[in-house]
């Protein structure tokens, strides 16, 4: 029997930390995928979400076993889209589910939001990230490019 997984918004539309306790509880799965991340977990990340970004995450129990950052951009070749920052679930628990939960979750989060597409990058180097996005139908329509200004 699969297990569900329920999706809990940490933050509230205004960007505000609506979930405390869940913002403390993904901080480790958060980790997994972005270990750069400062000491101060959650005061870089209440400075993101005053910038527009939100988090959504994957419970079990108690538990954090998924976490997506997203938020919404509007620009001139698609229109309004949900951006994904970062969409990671917790090692230890990976092809049960979790991931496409969260996927869903923010696929209908896109549409109630009247976006036009669901976005997000990933590095080169995750390549089961990558088979994980095509089998949910995303698509690689660009390059992305960047020069480092520090």
């Amino acid at each position: 029997m699969a297990t569900e997984f329920v999706v809990v918004e940490v933050t509230g539309s205004d960007g505000s930390v609506a979930e405390p306790a869940w913002l403390a509880r993904a901080e480790s799965v958060h980790r997994q995928l972005r270990t750069g991340l400062p000491v101060d977990y959650a005061g870089r990340l209440r400075a993101v979400f005053a910038n527009g970004a939100r988090m959504s995450v994957a419970t079990e129990d108690t538990a954090v076993r998924g976490v997506a950052l997203w938020r919404v951009i509007e620009n001139t070749y698609e229109g309004r889209r949900l951006y994904v920052d970062d969409l990671v679930t917790d090692a230890a628990h990976r092809s049960r589910g979790i991931g496409k939960a969260l996927l869903h979750h923010l696929e209908r989060h896109a549409r109630d939001l009247q976006c036009d597409v669901l976005a997000l990058d990933s590095g080169t180097q995750r390549t089961d990230a990558h088979r994980f996005y095509f089998r949910e139908g995303l698509v690689i329509p660009a390059f992305s490019f960047r020069k480092n200004l520090k």
